[in-house]
């Protein structure tokens, strides 16, 4: 199979870190994946962005990212999300733009608001204003990236004007656009089965990313709501623009990378996560059912396990990765989510049978199909 038909592959540094280890160490691990997945063929390394958190503790990707740009040659990397509702779309328009600049076309942009509530408090954003400061932020900032002068966008939430000071003579007053034109490509992060901002995204074409903890059944309607809406805007949906996060863990035997999937960083991440939602978020685990009539007691660590995480043997990893792609249709980008180290050794050998074993043997049988 060509390159150009191979599955694209991505990693996800949320960031997950054990609050006990100090930040420098966990930054230079995350470099260090970083340039590991260089070295091992990935496409894509995304961060998220967390302004308040002892443990998803990476405050400024794009500040983590020019890093990882001058460590590295080849891969394309991006902020998952850029939390719009925290910052004003000029700033955001410039500084991924200057990024965009800087790697000389390698970033990638998805664009979302944030979950961490403390995170929202301190900015003052409220989470029923979330869809519509994201959705006015992303429309104000592809008008600032067509770099036409003047402007003066007066939302509900921003304003943008520059018009009565500019002197062009001197360079005063000017729009910076990316390098990649018309803009780099823009993807959304999604959770729920049919949203809003799903069905937006797909009207403007914009590529998205299901999040790691939803169930097959949960990708499957994602893709019917996308693919609809597309349609509905006189767009055809491209299944190679859907990238689709997974929490994988491959070992040498599959009894083995359960058993250490379930008690390492990765069953520790899930557990933190069904936690949190449960204590902070309005329908608590509902959203990381398989189903609605799936009772909150079922939604925990073991059901996870069973059947949303992939771990196992090369042989075994494959034939889930496959039977997802049977459940859900063709995607374009398996992104995984990135886990703390906290045994280093077994998790970059997780990546090397991955890579080395996985792979190959699931493009093999993508192309024989």
């Amino acid at each position: 199979m060509s390159r150009a038909n191979s599955l694209r592959l991505g990693m996800f540094v949320m960031p997950i870190h054990d609050p006990a280890k100090p930040l420098a160490q966990c930054i230079d691990e995350d470099l260090e994946l970083a340039v590991k997945c260089e070295e091992l063929g990935f496409d894509d390394f995304w961060v998220g962005e967390h302004h308040s958190s002892s443990v998803e503790n990476i405050v400024m990707p794009e500040i983590f990212l020019a890093k990882v740009l001058g460590m590295t040659e080849r891969i394309r990397v991006g902020p998952a999300p850029v939390c719009l509702q925290y910052h004003h779309p000029m700033h955001v328009a410039g500084r991924l733009a200057f990024l965009d600049h800087m790697s000389h076309g390698r970033v990638n942009v998805c664009f979302g608001p944030g979950a961490i509530p403390t995170d929202m408090e301190v900015f003052g954003a409220h989470p029923r204003e979330m869809g519509a400061r994201v959705s006015e932020s992303i429309d104000m900032i592809l008008r600032l990236w067509e770099g036409d002068l003047p402007v003066d966008i007066e939302g509900e939430f921003w304003n943008v004007r520059m018009k009565d000071n500019i002197h062009a003579e001197f360079g005063v007053g000017h729009l910076h656009q990316p390098f990649q034109q018309p803009h780099p490509p823009i993807y959304v992060p999604s959770i729920s089965r049919a949203s809003v901002g799903l069905q937006k995204a797909a009207a403007r074409g914009f590529r998205f990313i299901s999040h790691h903890m939803l169930h097959a059944d949960c990708l499957k309607e994602q893709w019917i709501t996308y693919s609809d809406a597309a349609a509905a805007a006189g767009r055809t949906a491209d299944p190679s623009h859907w990238a689709v996060a997974r929490n994988i863990f491959v070992a040498d035997s599959t009894d083995e990378a359960r058993r250490l999937a379930r008690s390492n960083s990765l069953g520790s991440c899930i557990q933190y996560i069904l936690n949190l939602t449960q204590a902070t978020a309005p329908t608590g685990v509902g959203m990381w059912k398989r189903n609605e009539r799936q009772a909150d007691s079922d939604c925990t660590l073991d059901y996870f396990m069973d059947e949303v995480i992939i771990a196992g043997d090369p042989e075994h990893v494959t034939h889930q990765l496959l039977q997802l792609r049977e459940q859900i249709g063709p995607f374009g980008t398996l992104v995984l989510t990135a886990h703390d180290w906290d045994n280093r050794d077994q998790w970059i050998r997780s990546l090397e049978l991955f890579t080395r074993e996985v792979v190959p043997a699931f493009n093999s049988a993508i192309e024989k199909a």
